[in-house]
């Protein structure tokens, strides 16, 4: 048996009513990507949605063989909100591929005022997930949290801070947490705690999922070493006050796919990250992601999310 759980379940997504509790997106991509983001009901019509015979979301891209403009996707928005607590994805397939740009994340009000953790997300044919806070640049410190280097050097890739708004990354070290490598393996589970000690991002794939999860009585304490972790400072930083509900709060979780936009068709031409040993322009001979995007609807067969459950405890 299970042991009870401090973690009570707030709002559970799942099954025959998942969308109920979800906005769908229809302004213009805020990264610049090359598809529209439609609305429930043009989805629903358009076959971009459903709940499969699994009793799971389905959220897809148009394959429409060859579009003028942009393609159709799907953007929602969680309509409930909260102030810490853990989220738990069951998670079946994620899109991938040439041109996409998944991403499951948790968003406050006024970016980057209430801040922004990335749970999921990379583009084209990345295999390792890229786990990532934004926060307010006038934070009082440089880095809001000071990263646990034990645990990114055993368990994932710190990248440095960057400019503009990169924030700051954890690359995973496992090739089956993102694109095909995760999708071949049935999925898995992630979660990310936010408590007073920071944040933390981890993933379960399927097979490896604890019980506790399962049953739905979550013990944090128990599981492994998080993918990412942010926690506050450590004895030997300064004494800035790091309080993650000062910098985080009143959170939405977001499922957005995004075709090109500043990061996928940024890189392009590029190679170098798990997964990437090819360019996309030299993988489909198209100099740019637009044009191949606009071109190659069956190429976007795979660009599909398929949710078992996202659970927010408190």
């Amino acid at each position: 048996a299970v042991p009870s759980s401090p973690w009570k379940l707030l709002d559970a997504y799942q099954g025959q009513n998942f969308f109920d509790g979800w906005g769908f997106f229809t302004s213009a991509d805020p990264t610049d990507g090359n598809m529209q983001y439609v609305d429930q009901g043009t989805a629903n019509s358009s076959g971009l949605i459903e709940i499969n015979a699994q009793g799971n979301a389905v959220m897809r891209v148009e394959t429409t063989p060859m579009v003028q403009t942009n393609r159709m996707s799907v953007r929602i928005m969680m309509l409930n909100t909260f102030m810490g607590g853990l989220v738990i994805m069951d998670l079946v397939h994620m899109p991938t591929g040439c041109g996409t740009w998944p991403a499951f994340w948790t968003n406050g009000p006024n970016w980057p005022l209430g801040g922004e953790i990335d749970i999921v997300e990379g583009v084209n044919n990345y295999t390792n997930n890229q786990a990532t806070i934004h926060m307010n640049p006038g934070s009082r410190s440089p880095l809001l949290f000071h990263p646990v280097l034990s645990a990114f050097r055993h368990f994932g890739k710190f990248l440095p801070a960057q400019t503009g708004n990169q924030g700051c990354v954890v690359r995973s070290s496992s090739d089956i947490s993102f694109g095909t490598g995760f999708n071949g393996i049935g999925g898995g589970v992630y979660a990310m705690l936010w408590d007073n000690s920071g944040i933390s991002v981890y993933f379960f794939p399927r097979g490896s999922i604890p019980a506790d999860i399962t049953e739905g009585a979550p013990q944090p304490t128990n599981w492994t070493t998080p993918m990412a972790n942010w926690t506050t400072p450590m004895a030997t930083w300064p004494s800035t006050d790091c309080n993650p509900f000062e910098f985080f709060y009143t959170h939405s979780a977001i499922f957005d796919t995004t075709l090109c936009g500043d990061w996928a068709g940024g890189v392009w031409g590029s190679t170098g990250v798990p997964g990437q040993s090819q360019s996309c322009q030299q993988e489909t001979g198209f100099a740019t992601c637009e044009e191949f995007v606009q071109a190659s609807g069956a190429s976007f067969s795979e660009a599909y999310w398929e949710v078992s459950s996202v659970k927010i405890y408190q």
